[in-house]
């Protein structure tokens, strides 16, 4: 049948769109409140600049064309993020901080999850300029003000450190293709795997990495990782904006510090929120300084993106602001 859509591609009939609209306003109101600038970035746009420094996930995400005109290669956005990247480090070119958020749809050519649509609307907001933990604390505090703006019941947050994993790698001076592995077995859980990969490296990192995977669950594993983890200071530091960002979360908080989720594309912490009501996260986020250098101008960044179609669906969601 020739008006069938693709799988996983699915309009958006009136009630819902009225909720994803109402959502969206209430959400952007909020950002610009608090000193957030809105940008439009493209639909689509050459794939140099639309996956710099973002790894072969979101290479793999993205849907590529040539371009008619100028017989160069074009992808869809997958992601908002590093366009907002690209426009802080290249268009606005700014000294200071720079905040800014954003609106719109994008397309994976995979799907997220068995019921996840192809095509998300994403809405988020970003810091440039803000290095060290004060702006991992105001996107912290920005998303759970999001969330209960939404209206969104039993928020919680998943949270790690990529360079808990990454100072453990360099110290050991660990290759290329031994870290790639490892960072599979890491990401599957795989303890038999991990055993495997580590049996010839020396006690003190095989103890540490062999670790990783049993340092999930509440503000105990932090202890834990400071007891038993190696003190140097990568992951002093690490553990501390942890902690920090811990006591700061007014919504309960679990730590996986073997949750490595775009290790290519993060230099610090990462998060996943929750709440009832929607399967799968709701929003994610974290640090991402290392972009910045690939765009050619070295700048801290930090930020989350929210899933509006799923954070709508919420039952009884009308998008109407609460207090704060």
């Amino acid at each position: 049948m020739r008006w069938l859509l693709p799988e996983h591609i699915d309009d958006i009939l009136p009630a819902e769109a009225m909720r994803i609209e109402r959502l969206r306003r209430s959400i952007l109101d909020l950002f610009i409140a608090k000193r957030y600038q809105l940008v439009i970035p493209p639909l689509i746009e050459f794939t140099d600049s639309l996956l710099t420094g973002t790894g072969r996930d979101l290479d793999l995400r993205t849907f590529k064309l040539v371009d008619q005109l100028s017989g160069r290669m074009m992808g869809v956005r997958a992601d908002i993020t590093p366009q907002v990247a690209r426009i802080d480090a290249h268009l606005l070119n700014r000294r200071g901080v720079t905040r800014l958020c954003y609106c719109g749809s994008v397309l994976h050519a995979r799907p997220a999850g068995p019921s996840a649509s192809r095509e998300p609307i994403q809405i988020g907001a970003e810091i440039f300029g803000q290095a060290g933990i004060a702006g991992d604390l105001e996107i912290q505090g920005l998303l759970c003000r999001a969330l209960a703006v939404a209206g969104a019941r039993g928020a919680r947050m998943d949270i790690g450190h990529v360079a808990v994993f990454r100072s453990l790698v360099r110290a050991a001076g660990i290759g290329r293709e031994l870290e790639a592995e490892l960072f599979e077995a890491l990401q599957k859980k795989d303890a038999a795997g991990l055993a495997s990969l580590t049996r010839k490296l020396g006690a003190a990192t095989r103890k540490a990495l062999l670790l990783l995977p049993e340092l999930y669950g509440g503000s105990e594993v932090l202890l834990l990782a400071a007891r038993k983890l190696p003190a140097n200071q990568a992951i002093r530091s690490s553990l501390a904006t942890l902690n920090a960002l811990a006591r700061a979360c007014p919504i309960p908080l679990s730590f996986d510090l073997a949750e490595l989720r775009g290790y290519h594309y993060h230099s610090g912490v990462v998060f996943d929120a929750y709440c009832n009501g929607v399967a799968g996260a709701v929003a994610r986020g974290g640090r991402y300084d290392e972009v910045g250098r690939a765009f050619g101008r070295p700048r801290a960044a930090t930020g989350f993106s929210i899933d509006l179609r799923s954070l709508s669906s919420l039952k009884g969601n009308s998008g109407k602001k609460k207090r704060e």
